[in-house]
């Protein structure tokens, strides 16, 4: 089963992520490739895979990817091989991914692999909150980027199986754990 968790950028979607990887056994991130700088706390192939831009460019003329987009003047992208291989191995696998590739990877793969989409909502003073926060310590132009991306994600929630506003980690933890159980034997 493949998991995906959208939200705008600071939704909390990676420490979502985290804390079901810690949480469940059966569960894995299937990381992105990014041709974006590594920041502070970044693992490569945790976090992310991290390549050049030249070398996501020839990625994607080798047709290695299920979707790609660019955000913020970066690539990212879902490996064909990386996703297959951890499909195999029966686990759950949760990705964290933007609105546009969770639907290219809903039409992909819909047909032989289950898919469970969920959206995290924060409002948008939080949002710009926990931007201003982060370690990474986003520049302010970075943040109003970030923060003009707001509208036309949460216009697209319809896409979504579930949408959960993420204002208290535990209780959105707890929910979405209760969401890969049921989905799992449903």
């Amino acid at each position: 089963m493949l998991v995906i968790l959208s939200g705008v950028a600071g939704a909390g979607k990676d420490t979502i992520k985290k804390e079901l990887i810690k949480r469940m056994e059966n569960v894995e991130s299937l990381p992105s490739y990014t041709s974006r700088p590594m920041r502070e706390g970044d693992v490569e192939g945790g976090t992310y895979n991290f390549v050049s831009r030249e070398e996501f460019e020839k990625m994607i003329e080798n047709g290695e990817f299920y979707e790609y987009d660019v955000h913020h003047n970066h690539y990212y992208g879902t490996s064909r091989k990386l996703l297959n291989e951890k499909m195999e191995s029966g686990k759950i696998i949760v990705k964290d991914i933007d609105v546009n590739g969770t639907e290219h990877l809903q039409d992909l793969l819909k047909a032989d692999t289950k898919v469970v989409t969920i959206f995290l909502r924060v409002p948008k003073e939080e949002l710009e909150r926990r931007l201003q926060q982060r370690v990474d310590k986003p520049s302010p132009a970075e943040i109003r980027l970030r923060l003009s991306r707001f509208e036309y994600e949460e216009s697209r929630i319809n896409l979504y199986d579930y949408v959960l506003k993420n204002d208290n980690l535990e209780k959105t933890v707890q929910i979405v754990m209760a969401i890969l159980k049921n989905e799992m034997n449903g």
